[in-house]
């Protein structure tokens, strides 16, 4: 088992003790190194991810707890010919690193620099992309299925964590994994931590039998007992005191729990599987944050965190130290939902294990009997609101934007044809920075307008969003409330909760020229601030669905170009439901549309994310600029 961290120093990364890493361009060069040096391999690899993630920022406290797991899969397997597929993809720093990255780290999760998560176009060793949960299994045994099919002699490796299996993607791939006849390696990781603390019977049966410790002493003692018939006792036992009789009813060959950061079990155990025939499972028992004492008493501050000094650690009290002056959005959900469950005591509280993320934890402390985290599992979070709602509560489920695509079919079905009220804190919405095109809230928008039965609310600042949370609230039916990551433009939130006419915007500018802007949620703030050069009206819409119909014909007959700007896809979003509108009317207004494209948006600050699409306030002027060049171009070639 490796030590603690050892960094004693600042300086350049190409110090002596990294002199072992810096041999190792990719798992070849790693696999020519002698078992005896392996652990100092993973001590400088621990080593260098704590420095390396202080000064970028990112994943750690996982990565910590996967370095000797990373190092053995790729001594004993012949990467990139065998296949590791991680799950989540949030513990693959130290993957990256021994496979040809390391230098690359220093620009991690930056504009066109390296991903945090596994991608197929950074490297052949990424063997599948992932940033959501519980698909690893699945997608290795696809690519079981095709090595068998190819007749290729390979194997498939699927990493997924204890966190990740209570979603039921993951057990419904191991249902049809051990019907076939396939070689597929599936390791529980299990650190007994996913991003906020894992729930669930599953979890617990985990955490109450599988340590290694007590599965080594009922082992030891079984042997002891019974002398002769040890090795029915250590079956015996195993059935007893670890989850393999579940695991092997599936059709796997259990094997475990074992320590994950002891090379000399992991290598060994790991060569023994390679030889094995059909689907294995092996349960691997890690310590989130392992070798790096702060991440250990603290393993969720630095599961996901910004620059820090990582000889002091986060000072702050909390990773990426938020302004207390300037509330996030996701800090004025959180505030307002303690505050309207005091009121009410129909209000529950749901999260698919986003607690900390979604702003929940004063929630969960404050009022744990209506607080539920259900997991990794946006599934059955939909359908499990559904059915509080039915019994007359008013459940608030708090999610990403990209963590409810997961749940669509649930929405629809189960909440939005039985019209339940359900409302839904849809956090992230647009673009989120650093975590890139898998955590991107870009078809929101879309994807929800075009559903009955459904509001949509976009507020542009702090106390719009508490206000439209209320509004919410006091309806008898489903809602989203779509805010992004991060702070607004920094609105005083008022005390009072007021509720929003339904549908209707507002106009926050009044202008001379012939240019009306309909801004939806973050975009008023860029839309207000470039107004003054056309002399623009600036319309707040608030609603997507329902859209204030009467607003846009006002607009539409009193400018002679109306300009859409949203933080959502173009196609099908709020600047469609625009020009749906108009066309209904029968209006021939010309109308700019500005969205996101057509595209998947790269990680990278929010700020050069939105300019690289044209959605800060210069990339929206220009936009309007050239438009209105085409205009009079258009109208003098008319006159000819």
């Amino acid at each position: 088992m490796s030590g603690t961290l050892t960094i004693d120093g600042a300086g350049e990364r190409d110090r002596p003790q990294y002199e072992l890493l810096k041999s190792i361009a990719t798992p070849a060069e790693l696999r020519l190194l002698e078992r005896s040096q392996l652990p100092r391999v993973a001590e400088e690899l621990r080593n260098y991810l704590v420095e390396s993630v202080s000064q970028t920022g990112g994943h750690l406290s996982s990565n910590l707890g996967t370095v000797e797991l990373t190092i053995a899969l790729h001594y004993v397997f012949d990467t990139p010919h065998d296949r590791l597929v991680w799950d989540v993809g949030h513990q693959t720093y130290g993957h990256k690193i021994l496979t040809g990255r390391r230098d690359a780290m220093k620009n991690l999760r930056m504009w066109q620099g390296l991903a945090g998560f596994p991608r197929r176009e950074e490297s052949e060793y990424d063997t599948f992309g992932t940033a959501h949960s519980s698909t690893s299994i699945s997608a290795a045994l696809g690519m079981a299925v095709a090595a068998k099919l190819k007749g290729e002699p390979r194997r498939a490796v699927a990493i997924i964590g204890d966190g990740a299996m209570t979603a039921g993607m993951a057990f419904e791939a191991l249902n049809n994994a051990g019907d076939m006849d396939v070689d597929l390696l599936v390791i529980l990781n299990d650190n007994d931590m996913s991003i906020s603390p894992p729930v669930g019977a599953l979890n617990k049966y985990l955490a109450r039998l599988m340590s290694g410790r007590f599965y080594a002493k009922a082992k030891d003692l079984g042997t002891k007992v019974l002398g002769d018939l040890a090795r029915r006792a250590e079956e015996h036992m195993k059935g007893m005191v670890t989850p393999g009789t579940m695991f092997e009813e599936f059709g796997f060959n259990y094997i475990g729990p074992i320590d994950g950061h002891d090379l000399d079990s992991l290598i060994p155990t790991l060569h023994n599987i390679k030889r094995l025939k059909g689907p294995q499972f092996l349960h691997v028992v890690t310590r989130k944050g392992q070798g790096y004492k702060l991440a250990e008493v603290d393993p969720i501050l630095y599961h996901g965190v910004s620059k820090f000094d990582h000889k002091a650690g986060i000072s702050t009290g909390k990773a990426g130290g938020k302004s207390a002056s300037k509330p996030t959005y996701t800090q004025v959900f959180g505030d307002w939902l303690c505050e309207m469950a005091e009121r009410d005591p129909r209000l529950v509280a749901i999260t698919p294990a986003m607690r900390e993320g979604s702003g929940m934890v004063k929630f969960a402390a404050q009022y744990p009997k209506r607080y539920f985290d259900v997991g990794i599992a946006e599934q059955h979070a939909v359908t499990f609101a559904a059915g509080i709602a039915c019994e007359g509560y008013k459940p608030v489920v708090a999610i990403y934007s990209t963590f409810l695509q997961r749940g669509y079919d649930q929405l629809i079905h189960d909440v939005q044809i039985q019209n339940l009220p359900v409302i839904f804190a849809l956090d992230r919405g647009g673009l989120v920075g650093a975590d890139g095109a898998t955590h991107n809230g870009s078809f929101d928008l879309s994807y929800l307008r075009c559903l009955p039965n459904m509001t949509v609310m976009t507020p542009a600042d702090e106390n719009e969003c508490r206000q439209m949370l209320f509004t919410a609230f006091q309806m008898n039916s489903p809602v989203a409330v779509r805010y992004p990551r991060g702070s607004g433009p920094g609105v005083p939130v008022q005390k009072e909760m007021t509720a929003l006419p339904v549908g209707r915007g507002e106009v926050r500018r009044r202008g001379a020229g012939n240019v009306a802007i309909l801004a939806f949620g973050s975009m008023l703030a860029p839309a207000l601030a470039i107004a003054d050069e056309f002399d623009a009206t600036v319309a707040n819409m608030r609603f997507v669905k329902p859209l204030d119909v009467e607003l846009v014909r006002e607009l539409a007959q009193s400018h002679d170009l109306l300009v859409t700007v949203e933080e959502n896809v173009i196609m099908g979003g709020a600047g469609s439901a625009v020009l749906e509108a108009l066309q209904q009317q029968g209006c021939t207004v010309p109308v700019l549309q500005l969205g996101l494209p057509d595209r998947f948006i790269d990680q990278g600050d929010p700020a050069v994310q939105l300019a690289s699409v044209g959605l800060d306030a210069e990339g929206i002027a220009l936009s309007i600029r050239r438009r209105l060049e085409t205009e009079v171009k258009r109208k003098a070639a008319q006159k000819d």
